[in-house]
Order: structure tokens, then C-alpha cells, then sequence
């Protein structure tokens, strides 16, 4: 592995630091993980930050997508 050295503004470490020990992991791996999901480098994809975005808690939403819809068009409609 090769060792960088950055410098921080005193906010910005203590937001690293903070998030490092919520996770129990080290202030490297927090940074290591910003620079992938930033630049889609390493050997980690990046997150897809939209990921789950719409989960609407039901199983079904996908099968009763057409349905919901037309429900929904029917209340704008009345608008």
C-alpha cells in the first residue's frame, strides 16, 4: 500500500475522525472509501448513492406498479 500524506482543516478531520469511530474502522479506510466513491478507483466499485432510493417498503410494488400508477394519475387528474 502506498502512504499519503494530506492535510485536513480541523472541521473536515474531525468529520473523518468522528465517522471512523461510529464505523469502529480507521480515519485511512473512511478516506480510502471517500477517494473511491469521489473517483471510481481501487479495487472496490463505487456505491450507487441512489440505491434504495424509492424502496417504498412493500414486496409487491414492482408486480402493482401499473395499478398504483393509474391511482395516482386519477388523484392529479382531480386536482
Amino acid at each position: 500500500m502506498h502512504r499519503i500524506t494530506i492535510s485536513l482543516p480541523e472541521e473536515l478531520a474531525a468529520v473523518v475522525s468522528d465517522q471512523a469511530d461510529r464505523e469502529g474502522t480507521s480515519v485511512s479506510e473512511v478516506v480510502r472509501r471517500a477517494v473511491v466513491l469521489a473517483f471510481g478507483a481501487g479495487d472496490r466499485s463505487p456505491a450507487l448513492p441512489f440505491a434504495g432510493l424509492g424502496r417504498s417498503g412493500q414486496r409487491t410494488t414492482a408486480r402493482d406498479a401499473e395499478s398504483i400508477l393509474a391511482k395516482e394519475w386519477a388523484v392529479d387528474r382531480h386536482r
